[in-house]
C-alpha cells in the first residue's frame, strides 16, 4: 500500500440500512479504512427497510459518527410520508444534503460517489467545484435506462433531461467504475464515454462474513425449514425481478409436498404475490420480512437452491449481488433472466449454477425438480461457486483494485 489517502465516500444508502447499496458502500468503506486511509462517509439518516429507526438517529438533521473505523456524516433534509414518496424525494434530497456533508467534511483526496441515485453525479460535480479535487463516479445501475426498459419512464421531454445529466455527470467524473464488461460497453457505446475512463470494477462479497453454514441451523428450525427441499429467495421484491413467475412455478409443484419456496424481502411487488399465492391457495409458499445484515447469512444457508430473477424487460446488463451471496454460501444458483446480460455469463463462467430465460414458469418448476433429485450436482455447483468469488471476486481483492485505480487517477491528476 502507498501513502494513507483522505477520501470521501457519497451513498444514499448506509447501514443500518438493509439492502445491497446499504452494505456494499460500508464493506467498500471499511476495506479502505482498514488498509490505512482515512475515509469519511457522507449519507442520510437511515430508515429504508427498517422496522423501527434506532432512537440515537430520530429528530436529528446532523451528526457525527464513526463505525467499524469508518466516520460517518449524517445529514439529510426532512422527508414525510408513504415509503414510495420518501424513496422518489430521497433521489432528489439527497445529492443536496452530500453535498452539504461534503463542504463540512475535511478536504479529501478524492471522492467517491455510489450511483443510483443519478443524481448523485451532481453532487460530486459540485464537490469538485468547490473543493478541487477529482471524483469518481460507482455506476450500480444504469439509469435512466432500466426505469425505461421497465415502462415506468414514458415522457420523451423526461427521458432527454435525465439522460443529458446523466452524460454531464460521466463527462465531468474524472473515472467511472461499473461492475461487469456489458456496464462498460453501454458507458463508452451508448453514452460516447473515453473507454480509458471506464473501469470494471466487479462487485465484492466478503467471503469471512458470507461463508458455508449448516444447513440445520436455528434459522432452519425457527422457521421449519428442515425436512424439505428449499427454494429461497432473499432480497428486494421490485417490479424488475418478475417473482410473480415463481409464484406460477410453486402452483405448478404444489402437489410436491416436499419441496418449499421461501421468499424473504420487500418491496412494491410484495402484496401482489402474497395476493396471488392466497388467490391459487398455495401451502408451499412463505414470506419473510427483510432480515437484518447478521441474520441474512443464515437465510441463505437455509435453502437448498437460491433463486435470482429479472423480468424480460431487463434490458440493461446487471450483475444482481445476491449471486455473489449464493455462491459465497456455498449453495447452487438457479437463475431466471434475460440470456443476454452479464449475470449468466458470470453463472456460466463459475459453473455454479443453471441459468434459464425470464419469466419460464415451466422451465423454473423444471429445473427445480431436476436440482431437488440431484444433490450431487447442487454440492458440484455449491463447491465451485464459493471457489470462484474467494479468488475472484473477495472483499480484498475489489479494495485493493481501487486503491490501484485511485493511485493511478491521483498520479495522472
Amino acid at each position: 500500500m502507498g501513502r494513507c489517502l483522505k477520501i470521501l465516500l457519497l451513498s444514499r444508502y448506509f447501514p443500518p440500512e438493509i439492502g445491497t447499496a446499504a452494505n456494499l458502500f460500508y464493506e467498500l468503506a471499511k476495506g479502505l479504512a482498514d488498509r490505512g486511509h482515512s475515509v469519511n462517509v457522507v449519507t442520510g439518516f437511515p430508515w429504508y427497510n427498517l422496522k423501527t429507526v434506532p432512537g440515537k438517529y430520530r429528530g436529528r438533521l446532523f451528526m457525527k459518527e464513526n463505525m467499524g473505523g469508518v466516520d460517518v456524516t449524517r445529514l439529510a433534509f426532512p422527508v414525510f410520508g408513504p415509503k414510495k414518496i420518501k424513496l422518489a424525494a430521497g433521489h432528489m434530497t439527497a445529492p443536496f444534503s452530500s453535498f452539504l456533508g461534503g463542504l463540512l467534511s475535511e478536504r479529501p483526496d478524492v471522492i467517491f460517489i455510489y450511483s443510483p441515485p443519478l443524481f448523485m453525479g451532481l453532487a460530486g460535480w459540485l464537490l469538485n467545484l468547490f473543493r478541487g479535487v477529482p471524483f469518481i463516479m460507482g455506476v450500480q445501475d444504469l439509469h435512466p435506462q432500466c426505469y425505461i426498459d421497465q415502462g415506468v419512464l414514458k415522457s420523451r421531454l423526461m427521458i432527454r433531461v435525465l439522460e443529458g445529466i446523466e452524460k454531464f455527470c460521466y463527462g465531468k467524473s474524472s473515472l467511472i467504475t461499473v461492475h461487469s464488461g456489458g456496464n462498460k460497453r453501454h458507458i463508452v457505446e451508448v453514452k460516447g464515454i473515453d473507454e480509458k475512463k471506464v473501469k470494471v470494477l466487479p462487485n465484492w462479497i466478503d467471503t469471512d462474513e458470507m461463508r458455508p453454514l449448516p444447513r440445520d441451523n436455528e434459522f432452519s428450525r425457527r422457521h421449519g425449514l428442515n425436512g424439505k427441499f428449499v427454494v429461497g429467495y432473499a432480497g428486494t421484491l421490485g417490479m424488475s425481478q418478475g417473482l410473480m413467475s415463481v409464484v406460477e412455478s410453486a402452483r405448478i409443484l404444489k402437489e410436491r409436498d416436499d419441496i418449499e419456496f421461501f421468499i424473504v424481502g420487500d418491496g412494491i411487488e410484495k402484496e401482489k404475490l402474497v395476493e396471488r399465492v392466497r388467490e391459487y391457495g398455495l401451502g408451499n409458499v412463505r414470506f419473510l420480512e427483510m432480515q437484518p445484515k447478521s441474520v441474512y447469512p443464515y437465510v441463505v444457508a437455509s435453502s437448498d437452491v437460491g433463486l435470482v430473477t429479472l423480468n424480460s424487460r431487463v434490458r440493461t446488463p446487471v450483475v444482481p449481488s445476491k449471486i455473489l451471496s449464493l455462491m459465497a454460501a456455498a449453495r447452487p444458483v438457479l437463475a431466471s433472466m434475460p440470456l443476454d446480460g452479464d449475470a449468466p455469463k458470470l453463472i456460466e463462467k463459475a459453473g455454479c449454477g443453471i441459468c434459464i430465460g425470464p419469466e419460464d414458469p415451466e422451465s423454473l418448476a423444471e429445473k427445480i425438480l431436476f436440482l431437488s433429485d440431484n444433490p450431487g450436482i447442487c454440492a458440484e455447483f455449491a463447491r465451485r461457486g464459493r471457489e470462484f468469488v474467494v479468488r475472484e471476486m473477495s472483499l480484498k481483492r475489489a479494495v485493493g483494485e481501487l486503491e490501484a485505480c485511485i493511485t493511478d487517477m491521483l498520479g495522472e491528476a
